[in-house]
Formats: C-alpha cells, sequence, structure tokens
C-alpha cells in the first residue's frame, strides 16, 4: 500500500492499515500537509490557522490520546468588523451594536424571509446567493453573506452553491436573532464554540504526534507520474515505486494531472474544478495580548484580508514574553499572487485602521505563507467533476481522500475520519 502525502488523511489512513505495510510519500520535509508549523524569531508560526474542532466522541479520545495534555480548550470569542464597528459572530444572529438603520434592514429581511420559506423553491438551494435570501433575507445577505462570502471564495456569490454550508453557517432562530438585535448577547452558534489548539509547538504538534508511530514515511519524495496501468509511481527524482493500492491526499486536479497514460474524459472533468488561493501573513508584534478575540472577519471591500486570527488566544506558548501574534488572510485567483510588499503596506494600513494595530508597532517576524489550493470552489461544475473522475479512480484502484483530495470544505477531525474510513473500505477491497 502506497499513501500519497504526510496529512492528516493521510497519516490517519497509514494508522489505520496497521499492521499492513504501508509507504508514505511526502513532498515536505515534515508531516502535516497544510496542518504544520514553523519557528521564526521566537514565535510559532501555522501555515495560517488551523484549529482542532472536535465533535466525534472516537476521534476526541485519539486525538487526546496523541497530544497527552498538550492540548489547550478554548471558547470562541470571534467579531465581525463592518460598519466601522465590532460586533459578535455570527453576523444574522448578533446585529446588536451596528447602526440602527442596518439592525432594521437585517431584522425585517429576515422576517419576511421566514414568511415567504414555505413557498420557496427547494430548487434554490443549488444556489448560495437565493439560498441566503431564503434563509436570512436581503439585509443580512447584502451587509455580510455575500460580501463576506466575495472576499473568502473569490468568485461571485451567484457563481456558489449551497452544498458547503451545512454546518459551516449558523441558522439561528428569528427568536434569537431578535434577542441578539436588542442586546449583547453571548450564545454560542455553530459548530466551533470550543475548539482545542496544543499548547506548545503549534499546529505540528498534533501532525507530528499522528506520525510517530509511523516508520515508513520518505520525506521530499515528490510523485510525478502515476503509472496507473502498471501500479508504479515516478518520483521527481526517476525513482520508481510499486504499489497495489493507491491512497492519494494531493489536490484532486494534480492528481488527475499525473495520471500516464492520461485519461481524456477525467482530465475534462478536472478543468471544470474550481479553487481559490490564500496569502497568509504571519505577523510578530512587539507588543503584548494585541487583542483577546480569536479571530474577526473583515467583509467590507475596503478592508484587503478577509480574516485576521490572533493565536496567542490559543496559546501563549506561540509568541515571545510581552509579545503577540497575528495571522492575515488574504484571497487571489490562482497563478495571480500579489506582490508581497505593496500587500504588507496595505494589510498594515488596514490593520490600524481597524484599530488592531498602533502606528508606533514594531514587527520583529513578518512572514507571508502563499497557499496556492487553499479552499475548493462549490459552484455548479463541482459534482458533475466529482461525478465522473471519483468512479473512475476508483476502478483504478486509486482512492483520493482528504479536504483537497475529495476536493471539499472540511477540517481536521474530519479528515482523521477519511482517513480511518478509507482503510477500512481498502482492506476490504484487498484483504490482508
Amino acid at each position: 500500500m502506497v499513501v500519497i502525502g504526510a496529512g492528516i488523511a493521510g497519516l490517519s489512513c497509514a494508522r489505520a492499515l496497521s499492521p499492513t505495510p504501508v509507504r508514505i510519500l511526502e513532498r515536505e520535509d515534515c508531516p502535516g500537509g497544510l496542518a504544520r508549523s514553523y519557528a521564526m524569531n521566537g514565535f510559532t508560526f501555522d501555515y495560517t490557522g488551523h484549529l482542532l474542532h472536535l465533535h466525534d466522541p472516537s476521534a476526541t479520545r485519539f486525538i487526546r490520546s496523541l497530544l497527552k495534555g498538550n492540548l489547550n480548550e478554548c471558547s470562541r470569542n470571534a467579531w465581525i468588523f463592518s460598519n466601522r464597528v465590532f460586533t459578535r459572530y455570527p453576523f444574522q444572529a448578533n446585529l446588536y451594536g451596528l447602526p440602527p438603520r442596518v439592525i432594521a434592514e437585517c431584522f425585517q429581511g429576515l422576517r419576511e424571509a421566514v414568511k415567504r420559506a414555505g413557498r420557496t423553491s427547494n430548487d434554490d438551494l443549488r444556489y448560495f446567493d437565493r439560498w441566503c435570501l431564503r434563509k436570512f433575507g436581503r439585509g443580512i445577505s447584502r451587509h455580510f453573506m455575500f460580501p463576506y462570502n466575495r472576499k473568502l471564495w473569490n468568485v461571485s456569490p451567484s457563481r456558489l452553491t449551497a452544498e458547503w454550508c451545512g454546518p459551516f453557517v449558523p441558522q439561528p432562530r428569528l427568536e434569537d436573532v431578535l434577542a441578539g438585535a436588542l442586546t449583547d448577547q453571548t450564545k454560542g452558534f455553530g459548530y466551533n464554540v470550543k475548539f482545542f489548539y496544543p499548547r506548545r509547538g503549534g499546529i505540528q504538534a498534533f501532525s507530528t504526534a499522528l506520525a510517530r508511530p509511523l516508520d515508513d514515511v520518505r520525506y521530499s519524495s515528490d510523485v510525478r507520474k502515476i503509472m496507473w496501468k502498471e501500479k508504479r509511481l515516478i518520483l521527481s527524482s526517476g525513482e520508481e515505486i510499486p504499489y497495489r493500492c493507491l491512497v492519494s491526499t494531493m489536490p484532486l486536479t494534480d492528481l488527475v494531472e499525473r495520471l500516464e497514460p492520461s485519461v481524456n474524459s477525467l482530465s475534462q472533468a478536472a478543468r471544470r474544478l474550481k479553487w481559490t488561493s490564500v496569502m497568509c501573513l504571519n505577523l510578530g508584534v512587539d507588543r503584548p495580548r494585541v487583542s483577546d478575540r480569536s479571530w474577526v472577519y473583515f467583509p467590507e471591500k475596503e478592508f484587503v484580508f478577509y480574516r485576521v486570527g490572533f493565536p496567542v488566544t490559543f496559546s501563549r506558548f506561540v509568541a515571545p514574553a510581552e509579545c503577540s501574534s497575528l495571522y492575515v488572510e488574504v484571497s487571489f485567483s490562482p497563478g495571480r499572487p500579489p506582490d508581497q510588499k505593496k500587500l504588507f503596506s496595505r494589510i498594515r494600513k488596514d490593520l490600524i485602521r481597524s484599530g488592531i494595530l498602533r502606528a508606533q508597532d514594531d514587527f520583529p517576524a513578518v512572514s507571508f505563507v502563499p497557499i496556492d489550493c487553499a479552499y475548493v470552489v462549490y459552484d455548479r461544475e463541482r459534482s458533475r467533476a466529482l461525478d465522473a473522475i471519483f468512479p473512475a479512480l476508483h476502478r483504478m484502484g486509486i482512492y483520493s481522500i482528504g479536504r483537497y483530495g475529495a476536493w471539499k470544505y472540511s477540517f481536521m477531525e474530519e479528515a482523521v475520519l477519511d482517513g480511518r474510513r478509507t482503510a477500512e473500505a481498502v482492506l476490504k477491497r484487498y484483504p490482508r
């Protein structure tokens, strides 16, 4: 058995396949995929924000046992900055503090949406913009749902479907929205009210612990060709590696591109898949406790970033004493990364305008992390493309899993469970 990628899904799968011999090929020099960390001038930075959202009892027990006490439990303290004020997340349940005209527009729009709900076609769920109008009304959609998701996905909301929303977009009751319009309520909504993060070592601590018992992980091993008829892999070094069954966690588009011989129908389907890229700025600040918030969303166009997070609120050990750190996320179209020098200047100005930074702040650590495939785009081409690709890969004996292998929006616990489920399927098809 061969697993491509020592990210969370690949490592989980390899562990679940034990004692079947498994070779893991990872192109980077350490485990974790994007769930990894690096040190810089006394700071520990992640490849943008990575938090453990635990819901499944077995996964929770497993992750706790892996980290053996090196785990903080955190309460979400997330906010939104719009109309020049901070309001609590989620926007739709916490209108308190916004200008009265905005509150009135949002609440009235929601009331009208509730009245229309029974008369709205289920077909609207295929369209994210229609889904937002159906669930939240025009006011909430106009002031948050549309602008924020346009910034995040880097496409118009009219091109998105609502397939990804599930647990990620809270849908409060009308009475909760009213309470959140009249008072500064602290009721939690959504899947990440509580989350976990390693006390020391950044998210890399989790990835390293997951990889520790695996004795055949080959780092700096980049797969260039998948000779699927002959069941051989060709690495960038020229080395050839045979396999009986292949599990891949690389982005699905990259996997299809590496098939040799190429399959025209799969290549055509893969070309329909879209994604957005993210430039993450990791910033060390020579000032303690820049913010007590977990992270802040920025839906408005005037700010170049869509989210700013504060890792010191997850663990005090990610920054030197008397310092803080931020991760700042800016989406961009694949293949068109922004100029980092100009972007840093813009980000600094926007952080000062929002009140997060001060003009006199010094930065003992500045690091850009470009992430090419950051979010897969849920448009109306996605499902059709996946329906064409996955059955064909299965016939080849290839399982494509994880956030990017399965081409979905998910979190780390789900990657752990994906790996386990795939291992069960592999062992059923290829008994020991």
